[in-house]
């Protein structure tokens, strides 16, 4: 579209989730500890929230912002960069010791429960089920595919609720996470 003096109307831009994951990854690399400490901070937008914002576009920016700040959160003390796979019930299957993981550890079957009964994204039980796979030295979630799917949570035929906790109650050695289209 173009405005009557000739200047082009900005277009909206898409999100990219590979491209924030491929900075997120070169912080934890590069070990800029600082930035990544920004990330984690609440309540305050810093120069690295900005950042992870631009690869959500217009419409993704915040959303953006928040899943770099669980990405943060996650590699807190870390050296090496978790690129995650499965979606976040898939990870969530992950969460226990030795009484049981997944749906036979009752503390993860509570919080994947409040995870996929939330109508908004469940940004706490997000973060505490992040803060529970570090602290159980689990894999995290595939981080993109988390992005994706919080940009789809409230899509009704995407269902992404339904998938989590479909793949957090997947039997051990079947195929988990949401790797293939749901439909």
């Amino acid at each position: 579209m173009t405005e009557p003096d000739g200047f082009a109307a900005p277009a909206e831009y898409p999100h990219d989730s590979e491209a924030l994951l491929a900075w997120l990854t070169t912080l934890v690399r590069n070990r800029d500890t600082g930035a990544l400490a920004e990330l984690r901070r609440t309540g305050v937008r810093t120069d690295a929230h900005i950042r992870a914002g631009w690869y959500g576009g217009d419409r993704q920016r915040d959303l953006f912002e928040r899943v770099a700040f669980l990405f943060a959160l996650y590699h807190q003390g870390r050296g090496t960069a978790a690129y995650g796979h499965g979606s976040l019930g898939a990870a969530a299957a992950r969460i226990g010791g030795g009484g049981g993981r997944g749906p036979r550890n009752p503390g993860a079957q509570r919080l994947v429960e409040r995870v996929v009964a939330s109508r908004r994204v469940p940004w706490r039980h997000l973060q505490h089920t992040v803060v529970r796979l570090r602290t159980c030295e689990q894999q995290p979630p595939s981080w993109t595919g988390l992005a994706e799917d919080l940009i789809r949570w409230n899509d009704r035929e995407a269902r992404v609720a339904y998938w989590w906790s479909v793949d957090f109650h997947t039997p051990p050695g079947r195929q988990r996470g949401q790797q293939q289209k749901r439909t």
